[in-house]
């Protein structure tokens, strides 16, 4: 098969992955299937060359990857065999068969079961990894769920120590669980870092991007999911056990303040005209790790390429992207992995149909 080209945007399937947890009808209903369905499949990867770890699915090779769009090549098949070619010198220096970065989107009907990722450091140690798994979500929107405003759950109050959270697993405290964390309401447009070893829940009702280091390392503290579904012993401990999985928290307590202050970024405008606008929706200021910016293009919008590999996702609209004589359609839910030899580019909107599109990088080099 030839290899796609370094000098166009490389469109991506749009691949979903079983979880714990059931949602996925605004996904749906983003691609157009009105109406959409719950289910356990309530997440969208993009630009993925990780695989989901799902206890019970280990046959179905690969779930979650990304694969050329109307081709069998996965995204990271095309990148082992070229990664200069497509990532640039200090890309590929840095690539090692990942792109240490993923990104998702997220449709939650139902609360996510208590959680934690591990940082880098206790990654090398627990998972012989050099990737953790620091997170960020964007909220796109959300719905009411049962009466209850879209929330997430966030960083332990002070008081909490191992041996007290060990406890409250081994006795399947839920409200417990919930109380020991901070609780905050979410709307459209808050960002919010979660840094390895933040306990953490996404709530009912929300639909976010999310980006992440690439690994599915998720240490759960629920047996059962809130819509009554058993989580088998791997899905919670990672193949840790249930002692070893505690070492995947930090035990830091905070005030719900510290934890807005600390968590909570607030976005940075890069550019704006009457054509559209960039921003930076968390940048390196806040981690090392990834970067997301957000285009809004009314007409018409010049992007600098940064020479660096990225991601380009369609929230909202379409158009066409013009870069080196060749135009690429834009349209809704399409994803682009962009090689960091591309060049720069224009976006032109369709008129009437204005374009949101999320930019994602990987880890500052």
């Amino acid at each position: 098969m030839n290899m796609p080209s370094n000098k166009s945007p490389i469109r991506l399937n749009n691949p979903r992955a079983w979880r714990t947890y059931i949602g996925g009808k605004l996904l749906d209903e983003l691609h157009g299937k009105i109406p959409g369905e719950n289910s356990n499949f309530p997440e969208e990867w993009i630009m993925s060359v990780v695989s989901a770890r799902n206890a019970g699915r280990e046959n179905i090779i690969g779930e979650g990857m990304s694969h050329i769009q109307n081709t069998d090549l996965t995204l990271k098949e095309m990148l082992d065999a070229k990664p200069e070619y497509y990532l640039g010198k200090s890309g590929a220096s840095n690539y090692c068969g990942s792109l240490g970065v993923l990104v998702k989107l997220i449709d939650s009907a139902e609360r996510l079961t208590v959680q934690a990722h591990p940082t880098r450091a206790k990654a090398r140690i627990l998972f012989n990894s050099p990737y953790g798994k620091t997170e960020c979500w964007h909220i796109l929107g959300g719905q009411e769920i049962d009466g209850e405003k879209p929330c997430i759950y966030y960083g332990f109050k002070p008081g909490i120590t191992r041996e007290k959270w060990k406890d409250l697993f081994d006795r399947q405290d839920i409200s417990g669980m919930l109380s020991a964390l901070h609780k905050f309401y979410v709307q459209p447009g808050d960002t919010v870092l979660i840094e390895g070893g933040m306990p953490h829940a996404i709530g009912a009702g929300c639909f976010l991007t999310e980006i992440q280091e690439a690994t599915d390392f998720t240490v759960r503290t629920e047996r059962i999911t809130p819509s009554g579904q058993n989580v088998a012993d791997f899905m919670c401990h990672q193949g840790l056990g249930f002692e070893r999985m505690f070492d995947c928290f930090e035990y830091d307590g905070y005030s719900a303040e510290d934890i807005r202050k600390r968590g909570f970024i607030v976005p940075s405008l890069l550019f704006s005209d009457s054509g559209g606008s960039i921003r930076t929706l968390i940048g390196y200021s806040s981690t090392p790790l990834f970067r997301l910016d957000e285009f809004l293009v009314s007409s018409q919008l010049y992007v600098d390429n940064e020479d660096r590999f990225n991601g380009l996702y369609i929230l909202h609209g379409e158009g066409v992207l013009s870069c080196g004589g060749v135009d690429t359609i834009l349209e809704k839910t399409a994803q682009f992995f962009i090689p960091a030899g591309m060049g720069d580019y224009t976006i032109n909107a369709t008129p009437g149909k204005p374009l949101r599109i999320m930019r994602f990088f990987g880890a500052q080099y």
